[in-house]
């Protein structure tokens, strides 16, 4: 079920010319080991400025917007829960254009899914998402990334975590060694 939305999703965004990358525990299945997740996160490489937009492709598939006044949640929180009722998964549409997820959107991974080519986050900006989510899940995450993922480009994300560091005011580059 989790490929089958997979790449429905990713086809309807590329028809859309909406830049995407797929985050969180889907990454995680890719670049890690199996784990449990029950839902799909999604960055998109939009502002919501191109909210109505999203909203007809969500209704296209029939799914489930879980925010009762979505403009306003989008606004406040910069993402769209959806679930599609058919498999009870939950879609979080993440909507983004900063630099860094500028930059992100252009590192993807094509990795094939049911005949679909879906973009998943590199290794690497996928640990750079889990350190500043920074839950002990997240980071439990990153360590199994990273166990699997030797050759990745470590001064990136140093790079990316201490801009963040200096937002957040956490010591995330320490973190970050210590995993």
């Amino acid at each position: 079920m989790f490929q089958a939305l997979l790449a429905q999703l990713s086809k309807a965004l590329d028809r859309h010319q909406i830049p995407y990358m797929v985050i969180g525990g889907q990454a995680v299945l890719v670049y890690g080991e199996p784990r449990f997740t029950r839902d799909i996160d999604i960055t998109l490489g939009a502002g919501i400025e191109r909210l109505e937009e999203v909203l007809k492709l969500v209704d296209s598939f029939h799914w489930k917007v879980l925010a009762p006044t979505p403009a306003e949640f989008v606004q406040r929180t910069m993402v769209l829960p959806c679930q599609d009722p058919k498999s009870g998964v939950r879609l979080d549409l993440v909507f983004s254009f900063s630099p860094y997820e500028r930059q992100a959107m252009d590192r993807v991974r094509r990795i094939k899914i049911l005949d679909q080519e879906v973009c998943f986050a590199s290794p690497e900006d996928l640990i750079i998402h889990k350190m500043v989510a920074g839950r002990p899940r997240d980071l439990e995450d990153v360590r199994v990334v990273q166990n699997k993922n030797q050759t990745m480009d470590r001064a990136y994300i140093e790079k990316w975590l201490k801009d963040f560091e200096a937002t957040l005011d956490r010591p995330l580059v320490e973190t970050w060694k210590k995993i």
